[in-house]
């Protein structure tokens, strides 16, 4: 999967390839050199003796299939006039896993972070500072996100302690839907589902709250949105059935309400347990 961040103005596309991140060198030398000139700098950077020696190096020291025998072909060679080398060439004979050459869309040449931040080096030390900023800013995002679903899931599992008068159990369980509520046709999917769930349409919400910010799902309990979720799935599935609407909300909500009255259950039975200290 393909990503970007902006570098002193510049996009550059970043991979994600066995968990390991690439960052786009031909985006790099766009940048500094043009884009004419771009692959030609990345050859005369791979052809460098320091350089091999580095991504040599980096190889043996995480890719078991390297083959070594090819790298001291290269290395001996390094400096000779008559020596060139492309990224393309040197992954094939190496089988070299830090560098890919990709093809189409996001296309050009990437590297390892490690490498890619040493060929900024040899091009633009300040380059390479703005990108190194901007790549950790992203981690920072992605790891923030990661945190925010882990603290989801710690939050979900403890659900069932919160639920236990019957007081919640009468807000939470939706009622079930009148025939003259099953046939009508609503606007759109997501109606479908806030009919099974809630009892009542956007709109309807909206029209009981007018001065709440908002919409309906925004005011919805951690359980609710839990079934919502797990009622996508299931409409999902039934769609693909053939049901029309007014068969799918019937079965929608009751599923809703077996789900509700499950965690509700569920709910009550952990809560006397903690309170006899089992």
């Amino acid at each position: 999967m393909s990503k970007t961040i902006t570098v002193q103005g510049f996009s550059v596309a970043l991979l994600n390839k066995n968990r390991a991140d690439y960052i786009s060198l031909t985006d790099i030398a766009n940048a500094k050199e043009g884009e004419a000139r771009a692959a030609d700098v990345i050859k005369n950077w791979i052809r460098n003796r320091g350089t091999l020696e580095f991504i040599g190096t980096w190889e043996q020291m995480y890719n078991p299939d390297f083959k070594v025998v090819e790298f001291d072909h290269f290395k001996m060679n390094a400096g000779l006039p008559s020596f060139v080398l492309s990224p393309g060439h040197w992954i094939e004979k190496t089988n070299a896993v830090g560098m890919i050459v990709k093809a189409g869309r996001y296309g050009g040449t990437y590297a390892h972070k490690d490498i890619a931040f040493e060929f900024c080096s040899a091009i633009s030390p300040v380059f390479k500072l703005f990108l190194i900023k901007e790549f950790q800013r992203l981690k920072e995002e992605e790891n923030n996100r990661l945190n925010l679903g882990w603290n989801l899931q710690r939050t979900l599992s403890k659900i069932n302690y919160r639920i236990h008068t019957d007081a919640i159990q009468e807000y939470l369980i939706p009622a079930e839907l009148p025939k003259s509520k099953i046939n009508c046709v609503y606007a759109s999917e997501a109606d479908l589902l806030n009919m099974a769930l809630f009892g009542m349409t956007a709109k309807e919400w909206r029209d009981k709250n007018p001065e709440v910010q908002g919409n309906i799902r925004d005011y919805a309990t951690i359980e609710q949105l839990v079934v919502l979720s797990n009622l996508e799935s299931i409409n999902a599935m039934l769609v693909h059935q053939g049901l029309i609407p007014s068969e799918r909300l019937m079965q929608l909500n009751n599923m809703a309400i077996i789900q509700l009255k499950s965690l509700v259950a569920i709910g009550k039975i952990q809560r006397r347990l903690v309170l006899q200290g089992g």
